[in-house]
């Protein structure tokens, strides 16, 4: 027996049992992700309602801008058309290293607007620690009650911020929102974002609110208690927004979705710039998972343990009644399932999954291809709808004796059954964007149904750009760039049609 045998053989031994534990390890993920089909029906089906709010609260309104000089003003505007007492409503601009009039065309419209100039610091999270620094130095941070944050380039319905204070007067510290787009139909890359904000308004934000949990921020449209930042704001990582949101659940701090309130955003429709912002997105929710995953991991065994509360002492000495007590149970059982759910939102599956197919489906099986060689393998294997009609039709069959051919034949059907498996889910996330076109045909403007056709079939290109942007960030170092918007659409636009 030759080394390159022996060594082979052995390498080969040890393939069924890490088989094995692969097959339960997917399982067991298959397993912790069952209850988003809850979430799924839940969301087909209902969303959390708010009552008239009695009580009308103080905001500040703060929006990050770089270059917006040809989308601000519609921003403003729709601000200034809210139908909420405007004496309640304080708008802060941060002009932050422009080189052009957005800091003059945010004064002339009204706001209060600060200029930074800081090259080095270059993230949207930079810009609002600036922001809310000079807050706090001309204001107060918690001289308002809660604070918003819009990019430039949004519009807002004008009961925008009177149904966000009806969520608001309930008692819930941190709200999201209905996240619509200006150009939904302008190409097929806008219409990938358009969609894939509404896949998570029906499959997360809806259910997570009715069953008080918590749901993931998205970069804009939402808001928060000033109690939050009364040191400041503190979240500069490229994806500042996932950052707050995890460290947020990490507190204890439920994050709830107000349906009523809509707001308009701009949609990439550059491939180039889409690809650049999905990689600093992919970075970016790395970064916060190595940051405060293991947090989140602590808390669902923990509870609000590891949370620094100087009340703590005084409540455990407060005699509790049985219903508080019965309630303080409640809330601890739904913050470690936030806990977990937030978890399962930042863990880079997409990473294990393919550190798993390398190891165990690529090498270990081609060298146990190469020991027993392959036997009867169909070439149209897998579980996807697409695999099962062909093997119904087809009954292609690879046999390969052991040895080198093998091993090397075993490498390409492996590479095939992943292109295969894509192909597969490809055309079942088509389904995605019908039923999105579907159950929200009443909010989503009038579109072409060639269009419609055409946006389905392109829809699942986002989260195959998701995909593969994820596993080029691991390696890449990723700058924050700004992304360019140039919509003159305006909410009155928006509101004739």
């Amino acid at each position: 027996m030759s080394f390159l045998d022996y060594l082979f053989k052995n390498i080969a031994s040890i393939y069924p049992s890490v088989r094995n534990i692969n097959n339960t390890i997917g399982t067991v993920i298959t397993i912790l992700f069952a209850y988003k089909s809850i979430y799924f029906i839940m969301g087909m089906v209902a969303t959390r309602k708010f009552k008239e709010a009695k009580k009308k609260y103080k905001y500040g309104i703060l929006i990050a801008a770089r270059n917006e000089e040809k989308v601000i003003g519609n921003l403003l505007d729709s601000i200034k058309k809210q139908d909420y007492p405007s004496d309640l409503i304080t708008t802060f601009v941060i002009a932050d290293n422009c080189t052009d009039k957005t800091a003059q065309i945010a004064r002339d419209h009204g706001a209060i607007c600060y200029e930074r100039f800081d090259d080095l610091h270059k993230t949207k999270g930079f810009a609002l620690q600036f922001l809310m620094d000079r807050i706090g130095e001309d204001y107060g941070r918690l001289s308002f009650d809660g604070y918003f944050i819009f990019d430039a380039d949004n519009l807002l319905k004008s009961d925008y911020v009177s149904k966000m204070n009806n969520a608001f007067a309930s008692g819930e510290k941190i709200i999201t929102s209905y996240r619509h787009s200006k150009n939904f139909d302008e190409n097929w890359i806008s219409s990938t974002y358009a969609i894939h904000w509404l896949r998570s308004i029906r499959t997360d934000h809806r259910a997570r609110s009715i069953l008080r949990l918590a749901t993931n921020i998205q970069g804009t449209g939402f808001l928060f208690a000033s109690e939050l930042v009364k040191d400041g704001w503190k979240y500069t990582s490229l994806t500042e927004d996932r950052a707050f949101t995890v460290d947020a659940v990490a507190l204890g701090y439920r994050i709830t979705y107000q349906d009523e309130a809509i707001f308009y955003d701009e949609q990439p429709t550059d491939l180039k710039i889409a690809l650049r912002q999905r990689l600093r997105w992919s970075k970016g929710h790395l970064l916060a998972f190595a940051e405060t995953g293991p947090k989140l991991f602590l808390n669902i065994f923990l509870g609000k343990a590891l949370i620094k509360n100087k009340d703590k002492d005084k409540e455990k000495k407060k005699k509790k009644t049985f219903k508080e007590f019965l309630l303080s149970v409640v809330e601890s059982i739904r913050h470690r399932f936030a806990s977990f759910d937030m978890l399962m939102l930042t863990i880079p599956f997409t990473v294990i999954n393919l550190a798993r197919w390398i190891l165990v489906t690529l090498i270990l099986y081609s060298f146990n291809a190469y020991v027993f060689g392959l036997k009867s393998i169909n070439f149209f294997g897998g579980g996807t709808y697409l695999a099962k009609f062909l093997r119904l039709i087809f009954n292609f069959r690879i046999n390969i004796a052991p040895g080198f051919h093998a091993f090397f034949g075993a490498l390409l059907i492996a590479i095939w059954a992943r292109i295969f498996y894509r192909i597969g889910s490809y055309l079942e996330n088509i389904f995605q964007a019908v039923y999105i076109f579907i159950i929200e045909r009443k909010r989503i403007k009038k579109i072409p149904f060639s269009k419609k056709v055409l946006f389905c079939f392109t829809w699942p290109i986002f989260d195959l750009i998701g995909m593969y942007t994820t596993y080029i960030a691991l390696f890449k170092k990723v700058e924050w760039k700004p992304i360019p918007h140039e919509s003159k659409v305006t909410i009155d636009d928006i509101n004739k049609k």
